[in-house]
């Protein structure tokens, strides 16, 4: 059985709750503005596609950085929680990266991170493992540009044989520059490129890499990248669902699904995971893109990061599609 190696961070969103008039800080019905109510979410992509992944059966082992402060022991607790092996993750004394984030009148997110000298990025060499035959490298996110750490991944990544796939998730409140963040994850495009590896983004993600890259579109961007040895490009396209751009040029779009949207928090990450899973069992290209846009749709009924189980996905990818 194929081993799921999900490398990248994960970290606590703060997400700001109403207040409560039942609230005990409240002193004569007048608190002001001395304390809000927030809730600390498990989060991180990455973190959410090996979640993921283990929702659907499969076997998924967290490759990350992980501090020993309480909100580390949470993260650990939750992956544990939740079937995701951390066997080869490390422990840090640095603190968790936190994201703050804000969710706009059609719930969906947006994020301020505070990064300095977590735990997340802080990769050596002896951190990482020898990978098995058997392996699948997933990597994600900001552990693809955020320095020193990601030019150590690279290198590591370089060294392994393992299928490949790769989630840009881009972060322009993290690095806005599009031809630095281009320069930083170009290495990781290339290897994917090398390797047959698969490629997902969203609409905005890849508009922002085609800016840094000197293309005229996001299609004329994917497209080139198709052509460079990638095994294909998923895009997602929020409540339009998705598209995949193969090898040989083909593309294949699914529509999105109609669920009642509490906060997009996770979707991405849920839809790579199952694009992975799609791909990894030789499902048909349109079956693996039904199956992605389906989890998606799913966990964006739920408030936070809370990704289907494989029965869940067959359930609804049946009913709208059988």
């Amino acid at each position: 059985m194929t081993r799921f190696v999900v490398c990248g961070e994960a970290l606590i969103d703060l997400v700001g709750l109403p207040d409560s008039p039942d609230d005990p800080d409240r002193q004569g019905g007048a608190r002001g503005n001395f304390s809000t109510r927030w809730e600390a979410q498990a989060a991180g992509g990455p973190m959410t596609t090996s979640i993921a992944l283990a929702q659907l059966g499969r076997d998924s082992q967290f490759l990350g950085r992980l501090s020993s402060d309480s909100f580390g022991r949470q993260i650990a607790a939750h992956l544990d929680d939740t079937g995701v092996a951390t066997d080869l993750a490390v422990t840090s004394d640095q603190a968790t990266s936190v994201a703050v984030v804000q969710l706009d009148d059609r719930g969906k997110a947006s994020y301020t991170f505070h990064f300095h000298e977590t735990a997340n990025f802080g990769w050596q060499p002896d951190d990482l493992p020898q990978l098995d035959e058997g392996d699948w490298l997933h990597v994600g996110s900001l552990a693809l540009i955020v320095r020193p750490g990601a030019d150590v991944l690279v290198d590591w990544a370089a060294t392994t044989s393992t299928p490949l796939s790769i989630d840009v998730n881009v972060r322009p409140a993290v690095l806005p520059d599009p031809q630095d963040y281009w320069q930083r994850i170009e290495p990781w495009l290339r290897l994917a490129g090398q390797r047959q590896g698969l490629v997902k983004g969203s609409d905005e993600d890849f508009d922002f890499l085609a800016t840094g890259a000197g293309f005229d579109s996001r299609e004329s961007f994917i497209a080139d990248l198709a052509k460079s040895g990638v095994g294909a490009v998923a895009t997602t396209l929020g409540p339009d669902g998705g598209q995949l751009v193969l090898a040989d040029g083909t593309e294949l779009a699914v529509p999105g699904l109609e669920r009642e949207l509490v906060d997009t928090v996770g979707a991405g990450d849920t839809f790579m995971a199952a694009l992975v899973d799609g791909v990894e069992r030789d499902l048909d290209p349109e079956q693996t893109l039904q199956r992605a846009v389906a989890a998606s749709a799913i966990v964006v009924s739920r408030r936070g990061a809370q990704p289907p189980t494989s029965a869940e996905v067959d359930e609804l990818v049946a009913a709208e599609w059988s």
